[in-house]
């Protein structure tokens, strides 16, 4: 049974209109692709399964991202994960692959498949010209999944780039997100967007998660503690330990035609966004945001020793309501994860049941 997003119940997230799908693909050119690996049944055989992991990638444009990158800015909000490639976002301020989400061990796998990828687009990486830096992010699917398996291959990858797309994205238990956990629910990916009104520049800002987060008891919707009203999932050692760490991906996509400096500004605004929904950040939490603009593109090498391009001006108004995009975006995208996912068995006959929306719409709707 198909399960709905959290708006199509009626509960609207924040006052900021949102784009056309709510989705990240709403800003003009960015494109996702997904693959949803899942396959056998009952006890942990490390190495062979079962199997409940995925791929989710984000490509920024349609063309060539090595030759024409993009301006970008990760943050860490807490440091407990293994992302891959942020160090050179970090220094240079810009993105030259697609992103791809993952699970924890699968990092490297994934890395090596979007170097192939990238090299066949341009040959001349590592002859003519210097190497090249992708970017890899995840999270720890174990309790459902045999992570030690590391199933998703370089042709799961190269399927997602081939297949990925605009318009809607699949939320839930899909791609990155199929292994999942947020707030002791099934979670998995999601996704949201904002447009600002038009004397603010009508900039779009969309947001995808992968949500492996949380603990039941914390978890808040539309400002209603919800997890301290309904019946909480069974707990087991290995959730507990899952719950009160986990990890977040966030990545954040816009059209405003933003530097580094501005966009690591909207990436630290993703927190507020995750606080809405009762995260505390905990010890064992990796809480990693990646975020890019498509306004102006940088490239590889350029014809002089300058380049001209259009940049907004921070005008207080303007960045105001980058922030409230942001923070409304993810605070949807996590919901959306949670709303969309569906009750899953994995490895070890472990059970993670999807969130009992209808239980939360009339614990939400006696509160307002």
């Amino acid at each position: 049974m198909i399960r709905s997003r959290i708006r199509e119940t009626g509960l609207i997230i924040g006052h900021l209109p949102t784009g056309a799908q709510n989705a990240i693909t709403d800003v003009a050119g960015v494109k996702v692709g997904q693959v949803t690996l899942i396959s056998g049944e009952g006890r942990l055989i490390p190495g062979e399964g079962p199997v409940r992991t995925g791929v989710t990638v984000i490509l920024p444009h349609d063309g060539n991202l090595f030759r024409e990158k993009v301006h970008a800015a990760v943050f860490t909000i807490n440091g407990f994960g293994k992302p891959l490639g942020f160090e050179q976002v970090r220094e240079l301020g810009v993105i030259e692959s697609p992103i791809a989400l993952t699970n924890t061990l699968n990092v490297g796998l994934v890395a090596d498949a979007l170097v192939q990828y990238l090299v066949k687009q341009s040959p001349e990486i590592g002859i003519q010209t210097g190497s090249v830096n992708v970017l890899v992010g995840e999270t720890n699917d174990m309790y459902l999944n045999d992570l030690q398996g590391r199933h998703v291959r370089a042709e799961h990858v190269f399927q997602a780039l081939e297949n990925a797309s605009g318009g809607p994205v699949c939320e839930g238990s899909v791609g990155a997100g199929t292994g999942t956990m947020c707030y002791g629910w099934k979670g998995g990916i999601g996704t949201a967007s904002r447009v600002l009104p038009l004397d603010a520049g009508g900039f779009t800002v969309g947001a995808l998660v992968q949500s492996n987060f949380g603990s039941a008891r914390d978890l808040t919707i539309c400002g209603v503690p919800v997890g301290e009203k309904i019946i909480p999932p069974p707990e087991t050692p290995q959730k507990q330990t899952s719950a009160n760490g986990g990890s977040v991906m966030m990545v954040l996509a816009t059209d405003a035609p933003l530097i580094a400096r501005q966009l690591q500004r909207l990436c630290m605004r993703c927190a507020a966004g995750l606080a809405r929904t009762g995260a505390v950040y905990g010890h064992s939490s990796g809480d990693f945001a990646v975020a890019f603009s498509t306004a102006n593109r940088v490239p590889h090498q350029a014809a002089g020793l300058t380049q001209s391009m259009t940049l907004l001006r921070e005008e207080a108004r303007v960045m105001n309501l980058l922030f409230s995009s942001v923070a409304e975006s993810i605070e949807e995208a996590v919901l959306n994860s949670l709303f969309c996912a569906q009750t899953m068995q994995g490895r070890d006959g472990h059970l993670a049941l999807e969130l009992p929306n209808f239980q939360v719409l009339e614990l939400i709707k006696g509160k307002t």
